[in-house]
């Protein structure tokens, strides 16, 4: 259908300039055939309406009895150079966007590499998670979660590299393979801790920088969440306490201990201590990184995840990242300035119950 529009444009063209005056010449807009289908179409079909072009332009010369003077010949001979002017930047541009589709297929088979999806149902919980990369036309970056079964809990964890680009994905790599590997072989969360930052120091050792000596480091919120107990332990590195959301639209920020980011300097497990919070059957918990809350409207107001959080507290994770994601994208027009992560849970129903928080 869309073919069919600079076809008919170029017939309209020459009917109308072979019923009109010689003194009133029409055929110099042909060139806009060739163009008009470069929008839609490949460089072959735009260079067949591009001679289809041309051939209209001879008609009319020849129709008006001009096909052999000077003024035609250079008309003919300079809409077949912008034609073909037009086919070559068309072919310059589906060379791109082939480039363009396989690096984001290599990217969007890295990310699900580096990211594994989670799963709907771990353990006793619901999980939705949502990634948003800033970079253009990319699908990864420097944030990062992940989720472990252990023996009666779940392990989680969300994260942000500091920096962008390629050093802080292969930065993120490195914690994901340490957290996942780590999750199981720890009791509590403050050894994991302890194990993920020894990672971090053998990988900075080798290949920190000299100039960002001491400037590399990951914030990184881990969480324990026992199958039959109403609550969640967790630990922060230097990262975002989670929001908890409770029917009815209540939102509570637990306060968490502040402990270093991995990266910044040797630690042991008395350096992070551990956080308790009640978690009951009808709580979610949204984890998330700073570039939700630092994403900036075109006033730059910041995103008020909190009070739009609040909106949908009633929601399954799913949907709460839904409404989340979609309104996130309409309040910075989407043009995100740091990557996103969040990661929602709601403990799913069960037939056992466990004790309750004194």
């Amino acid at each position: 259908m869309g073919l069919l529009i600079p076809v008919v444009l170029i017939v309209l063209i020459t009917v109308v300039d072979t019923v009109t005056p010689t003194d009133i010449v029409l055929g110099p807009l042909l060139v806009i055939a060739p163009a008009l289908t470069a929008w839609f179409e490949g460089p072959w079909t735009t260079a067949g309406t591009g001679v289809l072009a041309v051939a209209a332009q001879a008609f009319i010369g020849w129709r008006s009895g001009l096909l052999f003077s000077r003024d035609v010949i250079v008309q003919i001979i300079a809409l077949a150079v912008l034609s073909a002017m037009i086919v070559v930047m068309c072919a310059v541009r589906e060379r791109r966007r082939r480039q363009l589709a396989q690096v984001r297929s290599v990217a969007e088979a890295a990310q699900h590499v580096l990211l594994w999806p989670l799963p709907n149902r771990l353990g006793t919980l619901r999980l939705a998670c949502l990634y948003l990369a800033a970079e253009d036309e990319a699908e990864i970056g420097g944030d990062l979660y992940a989720a472990a079964r252990t023996e009666g809990a779940v392990r989680l964890m969300i994260g942000d590299v500091r920096g962008k680009g390629l050093p802080a994905v292969g930065e993120a790599a490195l914690v994901l393979g340490a957290f996942r590997e780590a999750a199981h072989q720890h009791a509590g969360l403050p050894e994991l801790a302890v194990a993920l930052e020894r990672s971090i120091a053998r990988y900075l050792a080798d290949f920190e920088p000299a100039n960002e000596a001491g400037e590399r480091f990951v914030t990184a919120l881990l969480l324990e969440v026992p199958d039959f107990e109403p609550v969640i332990r967790m630990t922060s590195c230097g990262h975002l306490p989670p929001l908890l959301l409770a029917p009815g639209g209540a939102v509570t920020v637990p306060y968490l201990h502040p402990a270093p980011p991995l990266g910044i300097g040797p630690t042991d497990a008395a350096d992070h201590p551990v956080d308790v919070v009640p978690f009951g059957s009808s709580d979610t918990l949204l984890l998330y990184t700073d570039g939700v809350i630092e994403a900036r409207d075109r006033d730059g107001a910041f995103y008020p995840l909190t009070d739009r959080a609040a909106r949908w507290a009633d929601s399954a994770p799913e949907a709460l990242l839904h409404h989340v994601r979609r309104d996130l994208i309409t309040h910075t027009g989407g043009r995100l300035g740091d990557d996103v992560a969040l990661i929602a849970l709601h403990r799913a129903p069960t037939a056992r119950s466990g004790p309750h928080l004194e």
